[in-house]
């Protein structure tokens, strides 16, 4: 199961504020025996350890989410693209691709207003304004859109072409909307995220270690506690990033919409290119 919310980040700072807590707590307790220099040489070799692990896993989370993050960019400024081109291609058909262009403007205004929810929607009421999903992109509205595209689709296969020239371009305009509904799903597909609950709760628990065996080895005083609050508040900031660019369409970190806004207003200038109104 993906992770969704940024806000774990703040439980685990809470976490590892109490491990060094326990940490502490239990130094306290220890018979001054156990208190020796080989053990603490051996919690801190144990911290070493872990920390480097913990420090090359995190580096590589960050890497990849960050890559992730990029290629879905990538990702809708090439649909946005392949929309604006299969706009150009059906309007080499005439008039009869007038009610297709005009439907594949309403999906694009569609779409837009469900992904990018926290931003202002397209102006104008000719297309439908999807109910608010839990996760963008990838919740209650991806069927939905999904059948906008395709009735999209449906309408162009349908036509009759009555000459060879309009023939070619109802073919032509067939291999763009192929290529436009397949890049949709790859970007359905990239917005799910590759973040999984269980390999994030084992990096969690490998910095609770982390932090438990700090408040162990080394006497608890303002200086050491400001610098392991620190430290705790740069390693769940990582966190808080990973996690947010898991979330493509929403939070800290967002995909652009401009690209696909400018591709709604390049259909929307063209002649006959504007939806009218919907009815209630």
């Amino acid at each position: 199961m993906p992770l969704r919310s940024p806000w774990i980040s703040l439980v685990a700072l809470v976490l590892m504020v109490l491990a060094v807590g326990a940490g502490a707590a239990t130094r306290r307790r220890w018979p001054e025996y156990h208190a020796n220099r080989e053990t603490i040489e051996l919690l801190q070799t144990t911290v070493m350890l872990l920390a480097t692990f913990a420090a090359i896993v995190l580096g590589l989370l960050i890497n990849s989410a960050k890559s992730d993050f990029d290629g879905l960019d990538n990702d809708i400024r090439s649909f946005a693209s392949s929309l604006v081109q299969l706009d150009y291609g059906l309007e080499e058909l005439g008039p009869t691709g007038v009610p297709i262009r005009q439907d594949l403007a309403r999906y694009t205004a569609a779409a837009i207003t469900a992904d990018w929810r926290s931003q202002a929607p397209p102006s104008g009421n000719y297309f439908p304004h999807l109910q608010a999903s839990h996760t963008p992109g990838v919740g209650v509205n991806t069927p939905v859109l999904g059948q906008l595209l395709e009735h999209v689709s449906v309408e162009l296969d349908s036509l009759a072409p009555t000459s060879p020239v309009l023939t070619r371009h109802q073919i032509s305009a067939q291999r763009l909307m192929s290529n436009t509904i397949a890049q949709r799903w790859k970007i359905v597909s990239a917005s799910m995220g590759t973040l999984s609950t269980p390999f994030f709760a084992m990096l969690l628990f490998w910095m609770l270690v982390i932090y438990l065996c700090f408040g162990v080895s080394a006497p608890l005083n303002h200086i050491n506690a400001m610098a392991l609050f620190l430290s705790a508040l740069a390693l769940t900031s990582a966190l808080f990033v990973i996690i947010d660019l898991n979330t493509p369409f929403s939070g800290a970190f967002t995909v652009d919409s401009a690209p696909m806004r400018s591709a709604l207003d390049e259909m929307l200038h063209q002649p006959d290119g504007t939806p009218p109104a919907m009815t209630p």
